[in-house]
Formats: structure tokens, C-alpha cells, sequence
């Protein structure tokens, strides 16, 4: 039998805020993979709706509060995982000039 005990629901804290269901997954993604347990509360209407208007939209991701500061820590932004996707079209036509000579 395991001795870990379920976490409850009233002692679950938010790390982050979301407007949309997709990055709130990938968040719950990361968390999950790293070992913490991820809630996700948000207002059905707003994902029945497809709306991200006064609230709507908005995620929270709750996590147990004894793991929230190891939580937060692991959604801040990285210098190795970019914001956006950038394009270089230097590297793009050398990437065309390769698949060419074959």
C-alpha cells in the first residue's frame, strides 16, 4: 500500500495564468513530465465558447503548494527554449541547397 497521500484540492496554489486552453496543456505538460501534479481550472463556458474575453478564456494552472515554488521555477522563460521561432533565410536556403545535391 502507498503512504503518499492524494493532494487536495484546497491545497492547491496558482503558478501561472493562461488565456486558452493549448498553452495551458503545454504547461501541464511540462509540470506533469517533471513529477508535480497539475490541476487546471478554468469556466466551462469559456472552452465550450472558444472565447477569451473578461475571463472567459483565462487558465489557471494550480499546482500543491508544497511544489509551486519548484513549479514556478520550471515555467520561467529559458534562454535555450526560444519565445518565438525566428527565420533565418541564409540558413533556410543552405538547408534547400543541401536536400538538392543529393
Amino acid at each position: 500500500m502507498s503512504t503518499k497521500q492524494p493532494y487536495r484540492r484546497d491545497n492547491l496554489v496558482c503558478v501561472a495564468v493562461t488565456y486558452g486552453q493549448m498553452a495551458a496543456q503545454v504547461y501541464k505538460s511540462k509540470l506533469e513530465s517533471a513529477g508535480i501534479p497539475v490541476l487546471l481550472q478554468y469556466e466551462s463556458a469559456g472552452l465550450i465558447l472558444g472565447l477569451t474575453v473578461d475571463g472567459l478564456g483565462q487558465v489557471r494552472v494550480m499546482v500543491p503548494e508544497d511544489l509551486a515554488d519548484e513549479a514556478r521555477a520550471l515555467l520561467e522563460p529559458n534562454e535555450t527554449e526560444p519565445d518565438e521561432i525566428t527565420w533565418d533565410e541564409e540558413e533556410d536556403e543552405q538547408a534547400a541547397d543541401t536536400c538538392t545535391d543529393e
